[in-house]
Formats: structure tokens, C-alpha cells, sequence
């Protein structure tokens, strides 16, 4: 009835909210349809607190609205859940289901979720939620150890933001990106809740942490491996094979690397702690290497492992009874970072392989034989001999090992030039100190054949232990030495590490040098001596009178065609001059990274297309390396030069009148230049104030055919337009297209323009 009362119990007196305050009386007024209504702050307020109680009707409802903010429960989390099951899919996704431990243990650059529990339903409206992630001991966002990771419609990659991808009641999920290049390491997590408008805002923190690693998976980390079966080797494999002995007579044993063994996880951040990086370092993988090779051995900052080759380990365990890290890490640990005793290299190899797996760099052991130790930075081993040629003892620090064992890690390397990325030599054995630390590497291996000793980080002891000749010098009267004797394939021979996929030895030498004897390999020992402490050991060229250049015509080579560059030797002397060039060309990754060598020979320099379809990879980028020597003046030469393959472009025609609110179209012409198929060929096209962005999918586009899609839209807005299509398939990248519109408004304004696009498309053979 109009005007009735109705008397609502307290909530004390309703089950779910028992005890909760003292008996309160609520009177609400019922009104018909059409009636004037009036309404008390209290209902309004309580039907706040328990909506089910109050819930509206078709005809004679209750009708309270919703919009009195003032009186909202602030909104507050419960749990978090940050579903990090070995078997869920955050873990799967991330390859790291191997992990011990039902922790959350993901990559960065890749999404992982997780699930919110709220005291209410979550608002847009009216609520405001962030993530805090904080790492190391001074959390600062300045340092990227303390990130905000907002609430956003469309989350951007390469960006820490969230975005709500689930809500059920009072549950949300989130779905997280992190940056490819994010600090890596243990975050706590923190969810930050407040209203909109209005202070006050309540902060829960999980009680589990968040362990985030470098993702080999990932193209935009500098860690990015673009192989499955090798990721699969060297960086989900849990053992290995170490190889030892003598060229001639090559041992193997087994070694259990354990990265993902109980413990493990924690011992490798426990290092990372341990050492002087700052977290904000952390980033980094050649940081994350650099640091990882010092603190594996105890030399100098009571890292893992006590090197010991005096044949007397009765306080602790022989080298060669060590045949897993696990062991050893584990008991690091578990002392607060008491050195473990003892170890020689195939052991320190071991322990680096696991904590870099473990971090998510790509990783393996390596072992040289006939592996030389410079100890004066001379770039060559040296014995020394008295007038009698008896052996000086004192004099002779340099030695060669008849097997030395390291690592080689995988990573991009933008702090050097191009081309110097991909496998980089890292040595935790302590030989010789670096910048005051007994620690070795990231050394690019590319550079170490080459000979380009002055690219960081000790790349002249990596070079002196693989190509390095073996001078013999005798002293004179005078107390002067002379050299009476080259040995030029002494160090460097069956550089060996596990195959991919099998237990089988793999030979990886003419990764680090070039063919014995070859010129090239003279060449890069001969650029290296310049840079050590005896360059005067080779001869010195009487002129440097001849330079060589790499130039292309136009826009350089086309993608489909043959790759052909001019290649121009200038003699500046007024002499005749004779010299070999050899070339090599080779794929690059945008990063740097050289994939594999294409073609080597001797000018004229031609690649012709068969040699490099199968090999391409993202910006189809190639460096060419040439190397030769002046027959007259033994002046050497060389350049390398960088170029890409040109790709097609999209031709975009307009078709019809460009005026705004009126139907037009453009014409989209692509040519296949390859003489083979495109598979799964997608179109992306977009045009600010012409049409919505959207994909075409085209599928398989044959060898040397043509496609034609024309667009058909309605502009909305004026001026100077331009329709961006773009094309994307495995084979081909960087194909793209602009066209420029110029829209004028139309006599008749008003017509509101139509925001659906229609597209159809031609096959010419």
C-alpha cells in the first residue's frame, strides 16, 4: 500500500552478517508506479551492504539507485592467487614447469596471469587497483626494481601492465606483460586498491614471490635462441656430456647439471646476491655472465667453488669426484656462501652451465684441447731459452694444457658491432684477473676467430688459448732474446661439446678459428698481435698503400634475385700491387647475431638466391667479411660490410571521388618476387579517418603471382589521409605500403559515414 511501512531487521539479525552491530530499525517507503518516491541515506546504505536484500521488481520495485559513492564499501583483497601450479598454464607457457617448487616462476617479455579475490565486485567505474612488484633490498622505480603495473584496457608488449581478462563475482584475473629486458630475480608482490575519487587506500601483500628469468623464447630478449631443439639442449637439458684427456685420446663423462632440482633455483639468486651487482644490473645478461664467471670460483670474493691442482684434497673432495652441481650448489647455500672445496675447470664449467641454465640464458660446457694460458697479454705462448738453449724456468709462465674446459653462452651483444653477437666464451676457472677480478668473459666467439681482440671482455686470453702460435726465443750476449722458432698449430685443436640432442661429441673449432694454416687464419693471429704486448713478433708490413670497399648500386640487392655487390681494391702507390680477397657472407639477426656463413670464395663476389632462401631470417639482413694480404708489402686487409635484401612494396591506388561520408576504395597490388610459394599470407591494413584497422587473410600466394585486394570504405574525416597496409608471412618481412588521400568534405554534410570496411581480392598468375 502507498505509505506503508516495512520494518527491516538489523544486520545482526541476518545470517551472514551476525553479530556484526547492535539492533538498528529501517523503515522504507513502497511506492506504486508513477508515485513520487523518497528516499533515506540508511536504505540507500544498506542496500549497499546487502544488495540480495533488497533486489528491484518489474512494476512495484524497490528502485534505489546505485550512484550515492559515498556510502561504497571500499574495495579491499582478500587472497591472491598467483596460480603457479607446476601444471597450470602460467608455468607450461613459461617453460618452467621443471622447476622444484609450486612457486610462480616465469619469463620475462611473455603474459602470465593471476587471480584477484575481492571483498566485493570490482567497479571500473569507481575503483582503482595497481600491481606493486619490488626486488632487492632499495626498491626504486627509477632503477626499475620497484614496478607500478597499471590496470589498462590494451595492454602494450614490452610494457608492465595488467589487464582484466576474467571477472566472476568478486574474482578477477589478470593477464600481466612484463618487458623483454626487465630485471631479473625474486619480486615480492604487493595489490594496491583506493576508489577513484575520494583518499584512503589499502595495500595486500602476497605471501609468495614471483621469480622471473631471461626468456630464450622471447625475440625481443637479448637472450632470444631461434632454435627449439637447441633451446631444448641448452636450456632445458638437466645433463650433459664433459669432455676431457688429450686430442688424441678424448675422454667423456656425464655431468648432472640439476638446474631444475630442488634448491637450486634458490641457489642460483643466492649467488646473484651475493655478488656487488646492484639489482638494477640485473637486466643485463652480459652483466648477469660477467658476474656469474667471477663468482663461481672463490678466488676472490668468496664465490662457490675453491680451485685447488696441487694433487693434496684431504681437507675437502678431489675434482674428480664431483659429477653433479647439485652437491656443490646446494651446500653453498646452505652455508651462507662458504666456499665449496674443491674444483679444477671441467668442475667450474659444470656449475656455470647450471646457474646460467637456470637463469634462462642459453648455455654449454666446451673443452679445448691443447688449450694455451698467456700470461703477459702477448697473444702468443713463449718459451724461453739461454745462450745454451737450456730452458729459463723463471721466464717461461706460459704453458699449454692438453685440455681446458669453459662455457659459451648465447646472447645478442649490442654493445659491440654488428656480427658480434650469438655464442660468447665464458670462463669461471681462475687464471688471470679482469679489471681486478678473477673472472673471464663475455667473449664474442665470432670476434675471437676474426681476431678482433679489442672487443670487450677478454677476448685477447679467450684468442690466446685457442689460436696462439708458439714462439721459441733464445737470449743473446747481450741479454737480448731472438726469436729461433714458430710453431703455428700448436693450441687450438678439437674444441668439443655435447651435440644437440644426442650424447655424440660435436667438434665446434672452426667456430673459434679458421681452417689451420689458411689465410685467414694467419690473417685474424696476425690482427691480434697488434693488439698484445709483442706486436712486433710478425712482420711488420713496409707500406699500407692499398685499401678495399664494399659499394652498392641504388638501394642495393633485391630479395629473389642474385645479391651482387662491387667490390673496389685502390692501389695508392705508384707501384703494382697483387693481392687474394676472400669473402664470406653470412645471415644476421637485427641484433647482430650471425646465424650460419653462406658462401666463401675468392672475388668476383655474386650470392646468387638458391644459396641464401632456405637461410633468411627476420630483416633479412647479410654481412660480407673480406680478408686478403698485399703480395709486395704483406699488408693486410679487411672490411666488413652489412647489407639487407629489398623488399617488395605494396602499391596502394585510390579508386573513385575522396570525399568524406561517400563510399571510395583503394586498389592494394602485391607481387611475390620469390619463385616459390608464400604460405599463410595475412594483409593488415588501417587508415586514420578512412577505416578501422583489420586483417585480410589471403593464405598461400604462389611463386612470381601477383595479388590485388581492393578496399572499400567510408571516410569520416578530412585532410590528408594516409592507408598503411602492411604484409606478413614467414618468408617474407618488412613488406609494407603507404597510400596518401586527400578528403574534402561533401556539399551535403550530415551524412554520418559508415565505419564498416569490405574488402575483396584478386589471384594473377
Amino acid at each position: 500500500m502507498p505509505g506503508e511501512r516495512l520494518t527491516v531487521r538489523s544486520p545482526s539479525e541476518i545470517g551472514r552478517f551476525s553479530g556484526a552491530a547492535p539492533p538498528t530499525r529501517v523503515e522504507l517507503t513502497i511506492q506504486k508506479e508513477g508515485e513520487k518516491k523518497e528516499e533515506g541515506g540508511c536504505y540507500r546504505w544498506f542496500r549497499k551492504m546487502c544488495p540480495c536484500c533488497c533486489k528491484r521488481q518489474n512494476s512495484s520495485s524497490y528502485d534505489v539507485t546505485d550512484k550515492v559513492e559515498m556510502h561504497q564499501t571500499p574495495l579491499s583483497v582478500c587472497s591472491v592467487d598467483l596460480l603457479s601450479s607446476k601444471e597450470g598454464q602460467n608455468r607450461k607457457e613459461h617453460h618452467t614447469d621443471q622447476y622444484h617448487g609450486d612457486g610462480l616462476i616465469i619469463r620475462r617479455g611473455q603474459r602470465f596471469n593471476v587471480e584477484l579475490e575481492l571483498n566485493r565486485a570490482y567497479n571500473a567505474d569507481t575503483d582503482k587497483l595497481h600491481l606493486d612488484l619490488k626486488t632487492g633490498p632499495l626498491p626504486m622505480v627509477s632503477k626499475s626494481t620497484h614496478v607500478i603495473i597499471p590496470l589498462v584496457q590494451q595492454p602494450k608488449d614490452g610494457h608492465w601492465e595488467a589487464k582484466i581478462i576474467e571477472q566472476n563475482g568478486n574474482k578477477i584475473k589478470l593477464s600481466v606483460n612484463s618487458p623483454p629486458k626487465a630485471v631479473i630475480g625474486l619480486y615480492g608482490l604487493s595489490v594496491v586498491t583506493n576508489p577513484l575519487k575520494g583518499e584512503g587506500s589499502t595495500t595486500y601483500n602476497s605471501a609468495k614471490n614471483i621469480t622471473l628469468l631471461f626468456n630464450p623464447w622471447c625475440e625481443d630478449d637479448p637472450v632470444f635462441l631461434d632454435d627449439e631443439e637447441q633451446r631444448k639442449e641448452y636450456v632445458l637439458n638437466d645433463t650433459g656430456r664433459l669432455y676431457y684427456g688429450t686430442e688424441k685420446q678424448i675422454g667423456a663423462r656425464t655431468w648432472n647439471f640439476g638446474q631444475f632440482h630442488e634448491g637450486m633455483l634458490d641457489a642460483c639468486l643466492f649467488i646473484l646476491e651475493k655478488s656487488d651487482m646492484p639489482p638494477s644490473g640485473r637486466g643485463d645478461p652480459v652483466n648477469v655472465v660477467r658476474v656469474i664467471s667471477a663468482m663461481i670460483n672463490a678466488q676472490d670474493d668468496f664465490g662457490v667453488l675453491v680451485g685447488n691442482w696441487s694433487g693434496d684434497y684431504t681437507d675437502g673432495v678431489s675434482p674428480s669426484a664431483w659429477s653433479s652441481s647439485v652437491e656443490i650448489l646446494r651446500k653453498y647455500h646452505s652455508t651462507n656462501g662458504t666456499p665449496v672445496s674443491y674444483g679444477q675447470c671441467w668442475v667450474f664449467s659444470g656449475i656455470t652451465t647450471t646457474v646460467l641454465r637456470c637463469l634462462g640464458i642459453p648455455a654449454r660446457s666446451v673443452t679445448n684441447f691443447q688449450s694455451a694460458h698467456d700470461t703477459d697479454v702477448s697473444l702468443t705462448t713463449d718459451v724461453y731459452f739461454d745462450e745454451d738453449l737450456d730452458p729459463i724456468d723463471y721466464l717461461n709462465s706460459d704453458s699449454v694444457w692438453n685440455f681446458h674446459v669453459w662455457n659459451d653462452c648465447w646472447m645478442a651483444r649490442p654493445d659491440l658491432p654488428p656480427g658480434h653477437g650469438g655464442w660468447q666464451a665464458v670462463d669461471a676457472t681462475p687464471q688471470e684477473t679482469s679489471q681486478g677480478t678473477f673472472c673471464c668473459g663475455p667473449a664474442s666467439v665470432n670476434a675471437i676467430r676474426c681476431g678482433h681482440v679489442y672487443l670487450k671482455h677478454d677476448a685477447p686470453f679467450v684468442f690466446a688459448e685457442v689460436n696462439s702460435d708458439k714462439i721459441y726465443w733464445q737470449r743473446n750476449r747481450d741479454g737480448t732474446f731472438s726469436q729461433f722458432h714458430m710453431e703455428k698449430k700448436a693450441v687450438g685443436h678439437q674444441i668439443s661439446t655435447k651435440a644437440v640432442g644426442s650424447d655424440e661429441r660435436a667438434d665446434i673449432t672452426h667456430l673459434y678459428k679458421h681452417p689451420e694454416g689458411s689465410e685467414e687464419e694467419r690473417i685474424a693471429v696476425e690482427t691480434a698481435s697488434r693488439y698484445g704486448s709483442k706486436p712486433e713478433v710478425y712482420a711488420v708490413p713496409m707500406a699500407e698503400d692499398v685499401s678495399v670497399e664494399v659499394l652498392m648500386e641504388g638501394e642495393g640487392p633485391r630479395m629473389g634475385a642474385d645479391a651482387q655487390l662491387n667490390i673496389v681494391v685502390t692501389n695508392m702507390s705508384s707501384e703494382p700491387r697483387q693481392t687474394t680477397l676472400h669473402s664470406q657472407a653470412a645471415v644476421m639477426y637485427y641484433t647482430g647475431v650471425l646465424k650460419g656463413a653462406l658462401k666463401k670464395e675468392q672475388i668476383a663476389w655474386l650470392l646468387p638466391y638458391q644459396q641464401y632462401q632456405d637461410q633468411l631470417v627476420d630483416q633479412a639482413a647479410l654481412m660480407l667479411t673480406l680478408s686478403g694480404r698485399v703480395t709486395e708489402t704483406k699488408q693486410v686487409l679487411a672490411n666488413q660490410t652489412t647489407f639487407r635484401l629489398r623488399m617488395p612494396d605494396l602499391n596502394i591506388t585510390p579508386l573513385g571521388e575522396a570525399v568524406v561520408g561517400k563510399e571510395m576504395g583503394a586498389k592494394i597490388t602485391f607481387t611475390n618476387p620469390l619463385p616459390r610459394t608464400l604460405k599463410n599470407v595475412v594483409f593488415r591494413v588501417e587508415g586514420l579517418g578512412l577505416q578501422k584497422g583489420h586483417e585480410v587473410v589471403v593464405g598461400d600466394v604462389s611463386g612470381l603471382s601477383t595479388v590485388t585486394l581492393t578496399e572499400h570504405f567510408i571516410p569520416s574525416q578530412p585532410g590528408l589521409r594516409k592507408l598503411v597496409a602492411s604484409l606478413d608471412c614467414k618468408q617474407l618481412t618488412q613488406v609494407h605500403g603507404v597510400g596518401f588521400i586527400l578528403m574534402n568534405y561533401s556539399r551535403a554534410r550530415g551524412t554520418s559515414p559508415c565505419p564498416i570496411a569490405r574488402t575483396t581480392f584478386q589471384r594473377i598468375q
